[in-house]
């Protein structure tokens, strides 16, 4: 069986399964079209200002018809919220969050080491942002993931893997190969794997 067979064969398929009849817009876009026959029946034998009203008018009422669909569409569709949230918060804003208390850690170890900051302000920062860290680090590992279709791959090595994590000295959590401190602890992970 060729390629090309094969990717019409799944096309078509979606096509069908992605079909579900007359869209609501399809329908204001069929009434427009009728209420543009009918001013042009209605309008005929009269002057060209009554045919600029009367199609303003229709495209007025068409535009409010679709603001007024869009408007109360998500409140009478089955389609419920699938945003996955995590207290009274979307795990989108709790990941961008993390990135930036993690990037704020390291901004804060950059400016110690450059001797803008002195010790017991970097001690008193650090302590404040890395527990807000572990803390949405926390909620984040808690909170379940939204499913996403996985992609069969070949499995891993036993070396390939164990190259991409690192393990924490003082608790043993394992972390990502990239992480500079650990996920449960907090403790800095060093430079050396």
């Amino acid at each position: 069986m060729s390629s090309e067979t094969s990717t019409k064969q799944v096309r078509l398929k979606a096509d069908a399964a992605s079909d579900p009849g007359l869209q609501p817009w399809q329908f204001f876009v069929l009434a427009a079209l009728g209420c543009a026959t009918a001013v042009t029946f209605i309008a005929r034998g009269r002057g060209p200002a009554a045919i600029i009203l009367l199609s303003v008018l229709m495209a007025t009422a068409a535009f409010v018809g679709f603001a007024a669909l869009r408007m109360l569409r998500p409140l009478v569709s089955p389609e419920d919220d699938r945003t996955a949230m995590i207290g009274q918060r979307t795990r989108v804003a709790l990941e961008r969050e993390k990135t930036l208390a993690l990037r704020s850690i390291k901004e804060l170890e950059f400016d110690k080491a450059m001797g803008k900051i002195s010790e017991t302000d970097f001690a008193d920062i650090s302590s404040r942002l890395r527990a807000r860290a572990l803390s949405l680090m926390a909620d984040l590992d808690r909170a379940p993931v939204a499913s996403v279709p996985k992609q069969k791959s070949a499995p891993a090595p036993a070396s390939v893997a164990a190259a991409n994590t690192r393990s924490c000295a003082a608790c043993g959590t394992v972390n990502d190969t990239d992480a500079r401190f650990c996920k449960s602890c907090g403790s800095g992970l060093g430079a050396s794997k």
